[in-house]
């Protein structure tokens, strides 16, 4: 009985847990526009440091944010019943437009890179990064011809829906670790020569530690509530398989 008190009192509503956690996307986005603002020297389009400072924050807001926010369409409860394709379009229409801020912040990143002689995909972070895109857009171009083609078979859905569950999440922990990794190397090339060093811990290093550590908190707790039994759609999907209007 106190065991099942406990799990009773821990199994909070999911509306508190969005609202929270939406808050805590728009402090990640929040910071690291502080950050590039206030440290890094604000933003441009001239093909100069300020340019890169683009890549952060689009790469934070579309990859981490805007993709968690999608992927949590399916645990709001007002999706549980009724038709699936307003859902399904909004869910689709989130992380297409978190891969539009996604390659925007590629380009961004690229350009400074071109433009300054600066070589491009030698670190582990971009290598990381890189893969990451390429998996989400897979992921994307997949889960459109599965679950919004009107002429996907139904053994298909079944086939491809666990597949799509599962890489979904692993995508979001990629983009995590892409972000908190290009925080991490971002104050190493930084924080050196004319600066506090980086090992010296500088206000600059402390606002950006902290951010990283907000967005690593914001992925575990999506996947957490992926995760979660009681907050899953509890209809199969077999039972939209014609997507009724």
């Amino acid at each position: 009985r106190c065991h099942q008190r406990s799990v009773a009192m821990l199994d909070i509503p999911f509306p508190p847990f969005l609202a929270f956690l939406g808050s805590l996307g728009v402090l990640c986005v929040a910071l690291v526009g502080t950050w590039c603002q206030h440290w890094r020297g604000g933003f441009s389009l001239d093909g100069g440091i300020r340019t890169f400072n683009w890549h952060p924050v689009l790469m934070v807001t579309g990859l981490v944010v805007l993709y968690g926010a999608a992927a949590l369409v399916y645990r709001i409860p007002a999706t549980w019943s009724g038709p699936k394709l307003p859902w399904k379009l909004l869910h689709g229409g989130l992380a297409l437009g978190a891969f539009v801020l996604t390659v925007l912040g590629l380009a961004a990143v690229f350009r400074f890179h071109n433009s300054n002689g600066i070589p491009n995909m030698y670190s582990l972070h971009s290598w990381m990064g890189l893969a990451t895109v390429l998996l989400f857009s897979c992921q994307w171009a997949a889960g459109f011809g599965a679950f919004l083609l009107p002429w996907a078979p139904t053994w298909l859905r079944q086939l491809y829906k666990p597949i799509h569950v599962f890489f979904g999440s692993t995508i979001l922990l990629l983009s995590v670790a892409s972000c908190v990794s290009g925080i991490n190397e971002k104050l190493f090339f930084s924080l050196k020569n004319g600066t506090t060093q980086y090992k010296l811990l500088p206000a600059e290093a402390v606002f950006a530690n902290t951010l990283g550590m907000l967005i690593l908190l914001f992925g575990v707790l999506v996947v957490g509530a992926l995760a979660r039994p009681s907050w899953k759609r509890p209809d199969p999907e077999s039972l939209d398989s014609r997507q009724v209007l």
